[in-house]
């Protein structure tokens, strides 16, 4: 979900201001603290923050877990995650490419014959380059819209069929534009080559290695288990805790639940090359004059301190999250916030986290 948040927090990533590069010393954990309490005074209901500096690791927090309640944002909560599960399944493609069972520039019709237009390549699914049409853009996603199909189950195809009933956006390959519909398709091709269910495919290759224990791609469930904060939206004024819902309208596309903690020792498996091949991990971020900021999965920035960093940022509805790390691994974040029923503007305090953690 592309929200007011998506806008602000990306805004921060990308504009983090410092007076100088990037130096060496440890993290004002002070600083943080008032950046996370900036990003709650902003309208959030709650924040957590994971991060690793150097040797340096440290878990903080500000705000509620729920309305109307005093109970803080557990330390280490799941969360809806939204968009991060891009880099899971990317890297799962990855995986398969290195192992010879598929091809980045074969069009996906080899593997999905007759699904989408014959041009489109599997590289151009993980990139965004494709043309596709966002199905999320023909669903009822503003808060009374979406109440109506809150717990309806989607099959990965009605999805897509709401993709290919429209027109290509544009020549595949000639541009980028996000679209989730990419994501549903590579979902769709994992399946078929691999001959399994997507989340367990991903359970296999990555959450049971890496023990991700509390890290799972649910299907119908609508409930999160386990200790979290609750998200919310206004409907006719009042504020309606969006926590439950069916995630299959998201599924490969978005709907991973994790915790900060999982999601730090994934980032950190994967920039460090544990999961992929070399040629993979060349493949992984490597962006183009059409893709300057997205590689295969992840965005790739540098921040004006200087300072890379790539990651990936997640948004569904009551829960927006953002993780990323430096190549070397030695700084990383992993930030997620639970919404409120009102609009705020949080970027001057993740733009204080950012600049304190990474330059």
């Amino acid at each position: 979900m592309r929200t007011r948040f998506t806008a602000t927090v990306i805004a921060a990533a990308l504009l983090v201001a410092t007076a100088g590069p990037a130096v060496a010393g440890t993290v004002d954990r002070a600083v943080v603290q008032q950046g996370l309490d900036e990003v709650v005074r902003a309208g959030l209901l709650g924040v957590q923050l994971r991060v690793t500096h150097d040797r340096e690791h440290f878990t903080a927090r500000s705000g509620k877990a729920e309305l109307n309640t005093a109970r803080p944002v557990p330390l280490n909560g799941r969360f809806r995650a939204g968009s991060i599960t891009k880099t899971f399944v990317a890297t799962v493609v990855l995986q398969l490419a290195g192992e010879s069972r598929a091809e980045l520039d074969a069009p996906v019709d080899r593997y999905l014959p007759g699904l989408v237009d014959q041009r489109i390549t599997v590289r151009q699914l993980l990139q965004h380059t494709s043309g596709l049409y966002d199905h999320n853009d023909a669903l009822p996603f503003d808060p009374a819209g979406f109440e109506q199909i809150r717990y309806k189950h989607w099959e990965p195809e009605e999805l897509v069929a709401l993709s290919t009933s429209r027109p290509l956006e544009f020549e595949p390959g000639t541009r980028r534009e996000y679209s989730n519909t990419n994501y549903v398709v590579a979902g769709l091709l994992v399946e078929k080559i691999t001959g399994r269910p997507l989340e367990r495919v991903v359970e296999h290759r990555i959450l049971k290695p890496l023990h991700l224990n509390d890290t799972l791609l649910p299907i119908d469930d609508d409930r999160i288990h386990g200790p979290h904060a609750h998200g919310y939206w206004a409907i006719d004024g009042k504020a309606v805790d969006i926590t439950r819902f069916n995630p299959s309208v998201f599924w490969a596309e978005g709907n991973l639940v994790s915790t900060t903690k999982d999601l730090d020792t994934f980032f950190a498996a994967l920039a460090g090359g544990r999961l992929l091949k070399p040629a993979q991990q060349r493949e992984l971020t490597r962006t183009t004059a059409i893709s300057p900021g997205y590689g295969l999965g992840v965005t790739v920035q540098v921040l004006p301190c200087g300072t890379t960093v790539w990651g990936h940022d997640g948004f569904v509805p009551g829960f927006g999250s953002l993780a990323l790390t430096t190549p070397d691994t030695r700084k990383r974040a992993v930030l997620n916030v639970n919404t409120s029923a009102g609009e705020g503007d949080p970027s001057a305090g993740v733009e204080k986290i950012l600049g304190e953690v990474f330059c």
